[in-house]
């Protein structure tokens, strides 16, 4: 029996550079923020600090489509549980961040999560 092939997911890769010596007060308020992130009804394919710069990190985020990542994103960053949550700490880390879309199979983003994960991390 043939099955249909799944179809593509629009993947979200935002990078963050935080600011020297802010890493482990960015991670701390990703662990509170990603449960929420999650709660809302986005797929957090990995999370975590980048193998090169040890500033840096990323989140990666899997949608069905344009349309699907506005709607999530505007009703998360929108809401009050994010305002007054974890938000002003991590700004307070920030450095930069940079989004970039593309998209990608359904066995492409299962193996993006199977070798990153997904959980906190934070390699000394």
């Amino acid at each position: 029996m043939d099955q249909a092939t799944p179809p593509p997911k629009l993947i979200e890769i935002r990078t963050y550079r935080v600011k020297p010596g802010s890493g482990p007060r960015f991670v701390a308020a990703m662990a509170d923020a990603l449960p929420m992130v999650r709660a809302s009804g986005m797929d957090v394919v990995a999370f975590g600090r980048s193998d090169h710069e040890h500033e840096s990190f990323h989140l990666i985020r899997a949608y069905a489509d344009r349309a699907q990542l506005i709607a999530q994103q505007d009703a998360f960053y929108g809401s009050d549980a994010w305002r007054l949550g974890p938000r002003q700490a991590l700004i307070d880390c920030l450095e930069d961040y940079l989004n970039t879309l593309l998209w990608l199979s359904a066995d492409a983003v299962e193996n993006l999560r199977s070798s990153n994960g997904a959980e906190i991390r934070f390699p000394a």
